[in-house]
């Protein structure tokens, strides 16, 4: 009665989301030490302005003509946005979407066929794997390296590359390593892109959380290469339930000019971004741009707060993130699935073993964006179960 992919997206949780389930069904709660929900961590968009916008926005949408790129207002305000960094993307070439994870699927359906491959970094964020077999595409991996600060290993991308090879996906900041590509890696992918003729996807939702003062490298600053630059308002502005994203456009004249023929037949199949969203667009960039120092600070406390711990735990290492929500943890001598199933049984937080992000050897994933005193509990709480796994040896 089901598709293969239905089926395969309905078996059963692994073995520690059941532990987590049954750990809840028994009445206990359960800290989720992985999500980078920052809401839930008491980091909010200014809500007075935001009911402001809101009220204005839907007065405005009160007549619904809708665009299947998104109200060129909304688009503008994205335009001034990249304007401001240095970076050029013509309001007629963005297209808004409900969120990242609709703009992979958007790219993806744009630029493979069914069985064709997409190129994506290792270690990886699991949701590419869902979307993918949506779209009927296989996802091929290329090896970031954790003894270079989880730099790119460019050799092997270019070994990666196939007949079947549609497009390289760049997460920069990366998720979850934190890692920033720099400005030199960057020029060397653009050379394998241009050589093999591949889009970039440009995944850029950390961009505004880097903890120096360097400026993000930007494939879209990148002359000849088609790209698609991704973001949204879900973290830049702590607004993950407006459900705001966008596909940036740029490159070659005539590439860009088919994109985006393509994309708005795509779009205007759905419609899918909130007509009030989209008339907010242009009022919450100029509150965010207020809102931003403030939150970028608690970001960077926060980070401050778990390398404090993070430095004392045993058997342990892990590469500071250069930017993002999250840290992973390589663990020297302790297998981490144990080490996962152990820190949910005595102190029920919830962390990811490294193999949920193909990441390899032995890590542990979560995210430093809890309140600080909440996150100073729950790293002690971590490192006392690994020292006792670590004495078990």
């Amino acid at each position: 009665m089901f598709s293969d992919t239905a089926l395969r997206m309905g078996a059963e949780p692994n073995a520690l989301y059941r532990l987590r389930d049954e750990i809840m069904r028994q009445g206990h709660s359960v800290v989720d030490l992985v999500s980078g929900n920052v809401t839930e961590h008491g980091l909010l968009f200014p809500q007075d302005r935001l009911e402001e916008i809101l009220l204005q926005a839907g007065r405005a949408a009160q007549f619904y003509r809708p665009d299947p790129f998104g109200q060129l207002p909304a688009r503008q305000a994205v335009g001034e946005y990249y304007e401001q960094r240095g970076v050029t993307l013509h309001p007629r070439n963005v297209v808004l979407t409900p969120g990242t994870s609709i703009s992979y699927w958007y790219c993806f359906k744009l630029l493979a066929n069914e069985g064709d491959e997409i190129l994506c970094p290792s270690p990886s964020y699991p949701l590419f794997d869902y979307i993918a077999a949506l779209c009927g595409v296989r996802m091929a991996h290329y090896s970031l390296d954790e003894q270079r600060g989880w730099a790119i290993d460019l050799d092997d991308l270019e070994n990666q590359v196939s007949n079947s090879t549609r497009a390289i996906v760049l997460i920069s900041p990366h998720n979850p390593t934190g890692r920033v590509t720099t400005q030199p890696e960057l020029e060397r992918l653009a050379e394998v892109a241009l050589r093999h003729r591949l889009p970039v996807i440009a995944d850029e939702v950390f961009s505004e959380f880097l903890f120096s003062d360097t400026v993000l490298p930007r494939p879209a600053g990148t002359k000849g290469m088609l790209v698609f630059t991704l973001n949204g308002f879900s973290k830049m502005f702590a607004l993950p339930g407006l459900k705001l994203g966008w596909i940036g456009v740029s490159g070659p004249e005539d590439s860009v000019r088919t994109a985006m023929r393509a994309l708005e037949i795509i779009s205007d199949t759905f419609l899918p971004v909130s007509e009030i969203v989209q008339a907010a667009v242009p009022g919450i960039f100029p509150a965010g741009h207020d809102f931003l120092p403030s939150y970028r600070s608690e970001i960077c406390a926060r980070r401050a707060t778990a390398e404090g711990r993070l430095r004392a735990f045993p058997g342990c290492s892990y590469v500071p993130p250069d930017a993002g929500f999250y840290v992973t943890v390589r663990l020297e001598e302790i297998d981490e699935d144990k080490a996962a199933e152990t820190i949910l049984r005595k102190s029920r937080l919830l962390t990811h073993p490294g193999y949920f992000y193909d990441m390899k050897p032995d890590h542990l994933v979560f995210s430093f964006v809890h309140r600080p005193e909440r996150l100073d509990a729950c790293l002690s709480d971590i490192r006392a179960t690994l020292a006792g796994l670590q004495k078990q040896g």
